[in-house]
């Protein structure tokens, strides 16, 4: 078990590049099962959650070959079916949730799929009804082992239908998008999720030789074809580290400059950080954040409290809800804090308790947040990071507090931030790696 000892309350200056996304590589990842051509995709961000699928790709027969920094290609060529009822598959899979999109398609080109119970982040339930339900609406058997929490579904072939989903999954979406582009005849997918990693998906799916109508909107046509082709494909930023950076900027009284973010692709997040006060300007495709004192929450209209909540895209992402939470703490102010897909996400709150921050946790979906206008800075203490995005919120505390503090378990962090520490050393940061 590694950690972080943070030496807190400098301020950082400098320019960050963000990394390619997570979240979209694990989904176009997994689409490289759907052809026997190679597949080279770029931007790829070289973090544990991504080098772990990479490994079980390559333990079905995936040829991976890592053409330089970022940039792999994949030759689903042989893929050996059999390998999905092996002990190996069934360890490497339940230790990433990402895993789960592997069924999509492998149903769609091998007719099979399994997958044990997927592991991931506790952040309470996460269940997995949209994308079975959706498979079975496909056409295909599912057969679920509760013994061996053990997921499992079966086609001879796949028939085009209309899928209502009952959730705005993204995951889910993105599975039956991969389980569809094979299907005989037309698949209508509403209240599909739209974000722009579920876009990308559909683009790269499209470069493959797939007909997909309505990208970018919560109801897609995938109209089915017999074979697709390799391509070549380039992630986007990650939002989510682009918020996370502009969230440290704020906390340290920081003047960044975040670099070639995919400003058009970010939604509503910039606006949401004015929203709290922070002052931010758009420049090209970079984002200058300059050092601020002080920094303050609007109220709504009426005077009453603002609120941060998240919502399916083009609504806020729930991953930067922990983000907004923390740099509230510091804020001049109050917010109520709405996270309302996760029951766990905000427990974390303790830790930022422990510090000196003035929060109250309402119940597990919501917190206020009475902002101390950097009038008394936090205490350095020692926490453990529960996950991947409540752990960058900690680091985002521990460097603008008073004092030294010691997060373990980072492990969580290096999930979703490739060499975060190196990075935020290289802007001024004291950040050591024990």
């Amino acid at each position: 078990m590694a950690r972080f000892v943070i030496e807190g309350g400098i301020s950082l200056s400098g320019e960050l590049t963000p990394q390619g996304a997570k979240n979209e590589a694990l989904q176009v990842i997994c689409a490289t099962l759907l052809t026997p051509q190679t597949v080279i995709i770029s931007n790829i961000p070289e973090i544990s959650d991504v080098l772990k699928l990479i490994d079980i790709l390559k333990y079905l027969g995936v040829v991976v070959v890592r053409l330089s920094k970022g940039t792999w290609s994949f030759c689903a060529e042989n893929v050996n079916v059999d390998l999905l009822y092996t002990p190996l598959f069934f360890q490497q899979a339940s230790a990433l949730r990402g895993s789960i999109m592997i069924i999509g398609p492998m149903l769609a080109r091998f007719g099979k799929g399994t997958i044990p119970q997927p592991g991931g982040d506790k952040i309470g339930r996460r269940r997995l009804d949209t994308h079975f339900r959706g498979f079975e609406s496909l056409g295909a058997q599912f057969i679920f082992d509760p013994e061996h929490s053990l997921y499992r579904v079966e086609a001879k072939e796949l028939t085009g239908t209309y899928i209502l989903l009952d959730e705005a999954s993204v995951t889910g979406t993105a599975n039956l998008i991969m389980a569809a582009v094979m299907a005989e005849g037309t698949t209508t997918i509403y209240n599909a999720a739209c974000e722009p990693y579920v876009q990308q998906l559909c683009r790269m799916l499209v470069s493959m030789g797939s007909e997909i109508d309505g990208i970018g909107s919560n109801l897609l046509h995938i109209h089915g074809v017999r074979s697709l082709r390799g391509c070549k494909h380039r992630l986007l930023p990650d939002m989510i580290e682009v918020g996370s950076f502009i969230g440290l900027a704020a906390m340290t009284s920081s003047d960044l400059l975040i670099k070639n973010v995919a400003y058009d692709e970010l939604g509503i997040i910039p606006d949401s950080f004015r929203k709290m006060g922070v002052n931010l300007t758009r420049t090209g495709d970079d984002i200058h954040i300059p050092a601020q004192d002080h920094y303050e929450i609007e109220s709504f209209i009426d005077g009453s409290i603002m609120t941060i909540a998240d919502a399916p895209w083009p609504g806020l992402t729930p991953d930067l809800l922990s983000i907004f939470l923390v740099i509230a703490t510091q804020a001049r102010g109050s917010v109520l804090i709405h996270q309302k897909m996760f029951e766990s996400r905000l427990f974390f709150v303790d830790r930022l308790i422990d510090m000196g921050s003035k929060i109250i946790l309402c119940d597990p979906h919501r917190a206020t947040v009475i902002g101390l206008d950097h009038s008394h800075p936090l205490r350095g203490t020692r926490m453990t990071s529960p996950d991947i995005r409540a752990g960058v919120a900690l680091l985002i505390a521990a460097l603008s507090a008073s004092g030294t503090s010691i997060i373990d378990n980072i492990e969580q962090i290096d999930r979703g931030y490739e060499k975060i520490d190196e990075r935020l050393n290289a802007i001024g940061a004291r950040i050591k790696r024990v």
